[in-house]
């Protein structure tokens, strides 16, 4: 997410329609519309007064260091962790993370600071009041009903297909709607109301008959796969991303993708991109017999520009 006009020039706090934060109840890292602000509140505030090494409360040495932060982004404007000469290493955050780089992320955490703008990977904060609008920062803080109500169809909106837990249900119940997938075992699976046409879309004849379905590449955290429950119950593949599994341990690959061939699941492929040859690689496969994968491998190397 760039954050940026088509000519380049950065977006006002007037000029936009969505920012990025974590979901209030886990670490995910999500676009959210503006009208999302006032949910997260409660969360932001909680974060501060909990012990989390990346998120928690602020250190005594990062009470320290917060205040300069706060004060060269209020002068200068959007400043990314390169921007600051400190090179002090922060004590208890995994990776090689500096003193500011960990600091500026809890000060994202707390909502003291917003990401303005991205140079590729590379986040530039500034103050909240130059990234929304300030009518979006005066909205009132929703009482914590509405906010469990608002997360549970943000849940619904972002899968579609979902396990609810009994208090996501209680605050959404008029809104879903349960779904029975024939030969599926597992938990109870819910869409929204609104939904229930595209299901029953799904399994008319002529599309249920469609043969040679063109294979799709899914994403690891794509919300078809998202949840190992459903994936499992759905289609008996049991699929974990394992970018962040020990070599030895993986079963499937580092960044192994799954295949999506209409509404079945045939196999993996862990692909690795050689920037040095141009060239899209194949680390491992395993794909179910009369599925071709390869043009699916074309059009993934054609959108990271290899061969």
């Amino acid at each position: 997410m760039r954050h940026l006009h088509g000519d380049g020039r950065p977006l006002t706090a007037e000029q936009r329609v969505a920012f990025e934060h974590h979901l209030p109840d886990t670490h995910v890292l999500v676009a959210l519309p503006l009208d999302a602000w006032p949910h997260l509140r409660a969360a932001m505030r909680w974060r501060t007064r909990t012990h989390g090494a990346w998120s928690g409360r602020l250190t005594p040495r990062e009470h320290v260091v917060a205040e300069r932060l706060l004060a060269e982004i209020a002068g200068r404007g959007p400043l990314n962790s390169d921007a600051f000469a400190d090179g002090r290493r922060a004590r208890r955050v995994w990776g090689a993370a500096t003193l500011a780089k960990s600091t500026l992320q809890k000060l994202f955490f707390h909502g003291r600071l917003l990401i303005a703008r991205r140079d590729g990977v590379r986040r530039f904060y500034d103050l909240p009041e130059r990234v929304l609008p300030a009518a979006i920062l005066a909205l009132p803080e929703p009482a914590a009903a509405d906010t469990a109500r608002w997360l549970a169809l943000l849940k619904l909106r972002q899968r579609r297909l979902v396990t609810l837990k009994r208090d996501e249900l209680r605050y959404a119940a008029d809104d879903v709607q349960p779904v029975v997938i024939d030969g599926a075992d597992g938990p109870t699976l819910y869409c929204l109301r609104g939904d229930v046409a595209c299901l029953e879309a799904a399994t008319e004849p002529t599309v249920a008959a469609a043969s040679s379905p063109p294979l799709q590449l899914l994403a690891p955290l794509d919300p078809l796969i998202y949840d190992r429950r459903v994936t499992t119950a759905l289609w008996d593949f049991d699929y974990t991303w394992e970018a962040y599994t020990p070599a030895h341990k993986r079963t499937r690959g580092h960044y192994a993708l799954p295949i999506l061939a209409g509404t079945e699941l045939v196999g993996h492929v862990d692909p690795k991109a050689d920037r040095v040859a141009g060239k899209l690689c194949v680390i491992a496969r395993r794909v179910r017999r009369g599925h071709a994968v390869a043009p699916a491998l074309r059009e993934l190397a054609a959108f990271l520009g290899l061969h």
